[in-house]
């Protein structure tokens, strides 16, 4: 038996075996989370991947330990997650197995508040919303899996709910989210979209949130440059739930991320039924004089023609190999169906010039040319260069310009060819590891990189690529643009001359230190491989380092990351 401390005098005690650290376990140790973190935030780290079953937090240590249900969740959300790191409140999370097989928890006061959060999720779980599980619905409302309807409120567990709280020995409990209650929650939710990269619709709302429960009313519009919704559910208990679930989830693999909040409104008013507002209870509503409908064939082909499907909620990285669970996939958004895709998410692939021009021909706002400089900060001093900086911002774009800043070597800013490439690598690589330290990448509100002047030399840290031969996006429709991945531990190879064996691409990739788990060539294509590397960091570093590497014969290599595994 070991103990934890947090906080003071508020310990829980583990139970099992203590092991040895990267051995996969149920418990989950989360680090580095913010000051003001509460239960809700932790607990939905883990709800797509499956049950909750226990947690404590140490608030004190900004930590948590999470249980999951089986070890098969807990093994796909570490997998998930290390390929995208989750940020809250712009912390990056991390997180590894723990040495303990599973948290027995005691009675401490502290902890009330974490079983509380606990018990009100399982009872929204229980209440027959679909959740990981696939649970029924029925229209919307709590049927709480057979247990038995008291007044029409469920009881969790036997335990009467008052107000949608769970109540224990007569006591109102704790709720699950920052006002510390989940009764009295307004049933309407504010989405904003951020990071709107590729087009949202009403429809897709609809499709996503209709997941947990019915869907009333929504108005869409735009606010301070963002797209922005209000949705209507049936009770305020539908509404916690879908915000639990969804808020910090991507639509499309990467961006379009939900960030949702209750509103003020208790209700909406709508006027019309068109592509900017719905009221499903009044069908009979006329359409208004509204921007013209958008064609959503044309949308479906335009999508279809160039990338196949989008996957909808945070599309792993690792569709067919990690297989993210079903939880809140959905099997058609505006038309787009989605084929056969292992765990019924689709990969993303959409080239930078299709994602403009969809979005162009949907009226979206397009970031200007003047958005094309990224600020990255938090680099390892003593070994980021500006070369380093070229190879991976240039998987996403074409990089113009690096500059590292003289005073502050750990903070560069990147140029790149234009404003959606920006934010494509931006989206990518915010939160990703590079010799040890996680990215941290925004947009500057520099419009364009400085070269020093003539005479004025800053010791080689701004570097001027505009003309380099190793831009990747230079041909119009490359097919480059369709191959565009998030990081991941696995690395494309093209351009391999025969004369190159395996052994000898295998030795050039372990000479960095790094480690090679699996190598396999194209069968049908030779010139072109897939390397695994131990993890996406070492990926990182090992696209850093040999992409355009001289293979001889006149062979360059070429280096990508891959949406597949060996």
């Amino acid at each position: 038996m070991t103990s934890a401390a947090a906080n003071g005098n508020d310990s829980k005690k583990f139970k099992g075996d203590i092991r040895g650290p990267g051995i996969p376990s149920r418990v989950i140790h989360v680090r580095k989370l913010p000051n003001d973190i509460n239960e809700a935030e932790v607990i939905s780290l883990g709800l797509p991947f499956g049950k909750v079953t226990n947690l404590l937090m140490l608030k004190g240590k900004n930590q948590a330990f999470i249980e999951m249900n089986t070890e098969d969740a807990a093994q796909t959300m570490v997998s998930y997650y290390s390929s995208v790191t989750p940020v809250i409140r712009n912390h990056p999370i991390f997180m590894q197995y723990s040495n303990h097989k599973e948290l027995k928890t005691d009675n401490s006061p502290n902890q009330v508040r974490a079983q509380a959060a606990l018990q009100a999720v399982n009872a929204v779980q229980a209440g027959g919303m679909p959740m990981a599980g696939g649970m029924p619905m029925a229209g919307g409302m709590p049927m709480a899996g057979g247990m038995p309807m008291a007044g029409g409120m469920p009881m969790a567990g036997g335990m009467p709910m008052a107000g949608g709280m769970p109540m224990a020995g007569g006591m109102p409990m704790a709720g699950v989210d920052a006002s510390g209650g989940m009764g009295g929650h307004s049933p309407v939710l504010r989405v904003i979209v951020e990071n709107l990269f590729y087009p949202v619709t009403l429809d897709v709302l609809h499709q996503i949130f209709s997941k947990l429960g019915t869907v009333l009313k929504i108005i869409t519009f735009t606010k301070n440059n963002q797209f922005q919704a209000l949705l209507q559910y049936s009770d305020g208990l539908t509404a916690q739930h879908a915000k639990l679930s969804l808020d910090g989830q991507n639509i499309y693999n990467a961006c379009c991320t939900l960030r949702i909040n209750f509103s003020k409104l208790t209700s909406l008013n709508v006027k019309y039924n068109n592509d900017k507002s719905r009221d499903y209870t009044r069908p009979d509503l006329p359409t208004g004089d509204s921007q013209p409908s958008i064609d959503h064939q044309a949308m479906a082909a335009a999508f279809g023609e160039y990338y196949g499907a989008p996957g909808i909620i945070s599309a792993n990285p690792y569709a067919g190999a990690h297989a993210f669970p079903p939880a809140f996939a959905i099997q058609q958004a505006t038309g787009l169906t989605m084929h056969g895709v292992p765990g019924g998410l689709a990969q993303l692939t959409m080239p930078v010039a299709a994602a403009a021009a969809a979005a162009g021909r949907m009226g979206f706002h397009q970031l200007s040319g003047g958005h094309c400089v990224m600020l990255v900060s938090n680099l390892n001093p003593e070994r980021v260069t500006p070369q380093c900086l070229f190879i991976l911002f240039g998987v996403y774009g074409d990089v113009m310009r690096v500059k590292i800043l003289f005073n502050k070597k750990e903070n560069a800013l990147i140029q790149m060819s234009d404003g959606t490439q920006a934010q494509l690598a931006m989206s990518h690589l915010n939160g990703q590891r590079l010799h040890g330290k996680a990215l941290r990448v925004t947009l500057s509100k520099h419009t364009n990189v400085q070269l020093p002047r003539e005479g004025h030399e800053d010791q080689g840290l701004t570097k001027d690529y505009s003309n380099s031969p190793l831009h990747r996006f230079k041909k119009p429709g490359s097919k480059n643009y369709s191959n565009i991945f998030p990081p991941s531990a696995t690395l494309h190879l093209s351009n391999i001359p025969p004369s190159v064996v395996e052994d000898d691409l295998k030795m050039l990739f372990a000479s960095s230190g790094a480690m090679v788990k699996a190598f396999k060539f194209f069968q049908k294509d030779r010139k072109m491989a897939l390397v695994q590397m131990s993890s996406v960091e070492e990926a990182i570093e090992s696209l850093i380092e040999f992409h355009n590497h001289d293979l001889g014969e006149n062979h360059h290599l070429r280096v990508s990351f891959s949406k597949s595994t060996i």
